[in-house]
């Protein structure tokens, strides 16, 4: 790169006044990245990335660090830490101590860990003999911490799919406190966490638009316990991914301009663009990985893997997809169809499916099993006129239960995440119990995660991370402590998400009421 264009873009960094000490920082550190040469690949590969068709959504041009860490924190309070010098726990202070000192260790894409864990599952063991009153007064220090000191929306925190005390104050407090940080999510399954933990986690959908909630039973089909011993965790936009392992690198294509680029008709597409385009988004993954794993060396070193926090056999290569609304409309002739004509649907649902085999085919070096995971990417804040994933696009969205059935059958193919947010409107706060039988009724038509987003909350949903709307504001006059919220703030400008459209939703008058409780009397 240009020494002077370098120069330029740490002294435009140093002298922003829209970011604060460590953004600048952060910052800086990109810049220095961007002097590296990537890892090698071919013209064609090249050419894909410098002309949109593949994004590696910012991770700089050598990777040092994985996308995505999933540290074993049960193993890690389990045993304490010699790097660290801490014995393994023995009351809940000490474990909320040793996790926030552990944080500070882990690294991601964003700088800071976007994986605290299953926080229910690690904490429960500690509160015995402790009042309400204590446990609450504990755990909402701790909860304010961690957005004071890990400010960035895309860290992430887990909590089911068992029942517990933890699990349920833990909710309220995020709804007390009605943060950014952390994102939430609560893994549901109908045998194990019952119907009162999900009209917990509903009374804070509807007050702060958290938790997101998983398909427990479905995901976790994706990962057996004899190749994923620690199981899976819910990171960063939806992503799922071992614990004890994580991403090596996340690369995505635009089906957009994959289909833009094809001149035939849909059979030739499916049958030989989309293929290769695909093998132009293997190659740039396996180069990315090879090159974390051989030249940066990550894995050789530090305390995650000395102690078993982590183990490089359980990270895996993330194949993005996004743009399948606007690929499916220009397939079918340029009308805007994706969503609501079920013939581009299942258009839609065959093309992932085609996809998913070629993922599923494709050896991939350094990764579980040998192969990447398909992954519907969520989208980032310089997207324009392309959709994230498989969604269907903002302001065509149909009624809650025909966007479910559309957007459905996708999940089951996308096992390292997949999002849809649904946006109701500010009514369901009166009948919370139409969210929890839409989520019954959307896991039981195939969703693998389920998002709402109801209008006039001030927390809101952007791709996956969440903005405070207030903080938005501010962030148009000045610096703020998030530095996800200036990229909520050019999404909100960009993709006008604030502009989906908000559907009522009625617990009483529902049809989609699959696996719905009776009507409270």
């Amino acid at each position: 790169m240009d020494p002077d264009v370098l120069r330029d873009a740490a002294y435009d960094t140093i002298s922003s006044p829209m970011l604060t000490y460590r953004q600048r920082l952060q910052r800086l550190a990109q810049v220095g990245e961007n002097l590296l040469d990537p890892p090698k690949l071919s013209p064609e590969a090249e050419d894909a990335l410098a002309t949109g068709l593949l994004c590696d959504l910012h991770e700089g041009p050598a990777p040092y660090r994985p996308r995505y860490v999933l540290p074993d924190y049960v193993r890690a309070l389990r045993q304490g830490s010699a790097y660290l010098e801490l014995d393994p726990p023995q009351d809940l202070e000490e474990a909320l101590s040793f996790l926030r000192i552990l944080y500070q260790q882990v690294p991601s894409i964003t700088t800071f860990p976007v994986f605290l864990g299953d926080l229910d599952t690690l904490l429960e063991p500690f509160v015995d003999g402790i009042s309400d009153e204590e446990l609450h007064r504990s755990l909402t220090r701790f909860w304010r911490e961690l957005d004071r000191t890990i400010p960035d929306a895309f860290t992430h925190a887990n909590l089911g799919p068992q029942d517990s005390r933890v699990g349920r104050m833990l909710l309220r407090i995020d709804r007390e406190l009605a943060q950014v940080v952390p994102n939430l999510t609560l893994r549901w399954d109908p045998k194990t966490s019952g119907d009162a933990l999900l009209d917990e986690a509903v009374r804070s959908i509807v007050a702060v638009n958290k938790p997101h909630i998983a398909n427990h039973p479905m995901i976790a089909r994706d990962f057996p316990p004899e190749t994923f011993p620690a199981g899976y965790g819910v990171v960063s936009c939806y992503n799922t991914l071992p614990i004890g392992g994580g991403a090596h690198t996340l690369v995505r294509l635009n089906l957009a301009e994959s289909v833009a680029r094809h001149d035939g008709d849909i059979d030739d597409y499916l049958a030989v663009t989309l293929p290769a385009h695909l093998e132009l988004l293997f190659e740039v993954l396996a180069a990315r990985s090879t090159f974390l794993v051989e030249e940066a060396g990550f894995y050789r070193q530090g305390f995650l893997v000395e102690e078993g926090l982590i183990d490089p056999g359980r990270f895996t290569a993330m194949a993005g997809l996004y743009g399948i609304a606007e690929a499916v409309d220009l397939l079918l002739g340029g009308d805007p169809l994706y969503g609501v004509d079920q013939a581009a649907n299942e258009l839609g649902h065959h093309l992932v499916a085609v996809a998913a085999a070629a993922v599923a085919a494709a050896p991939m070096p350094y990764c579980v099993d040998d192969r990447a995971m398909l992954h519907a990417q969520s989208g980032i804040s310089e997207d324009l006129d392309v959709t994230a994933g498989a969604r269907i696009p903002t302001g065509r969205e149909p009624d809650t239960i025909r966007h479910i059935l559309a957007v459905a059958p996708h999940h089951q193919l996308f096992a390292s995440g997949v999002s849809d947010i649904f946006a109701v409107e500010p009514t369901a706060k009166d009948n919370p119990d139409a969210l929890a039988d839409l989520t019954r009724g959307g896991f039981a038509a195939g969703l693998r995660e389920i998002t709402f987003n109801v209008d006039g909350c001030d927390l809101v949903r952007i791709t996956g991370y969440m903005v405070r709307l207030s903080d938005v504001e501010r962030s148009r006059r000045g610096a703020v402590r998030h530095a996800s919220t200036l990229l909520g703030a050019e999404a909100i400008d960009h993709h006008q998400v604030l502009e989906r459209t908000p559907r009522v939703v009625s617990a009483e008058t529902s049809p989609f009421r699959i696996g719905a409780r009776e009507p409270r009397p």
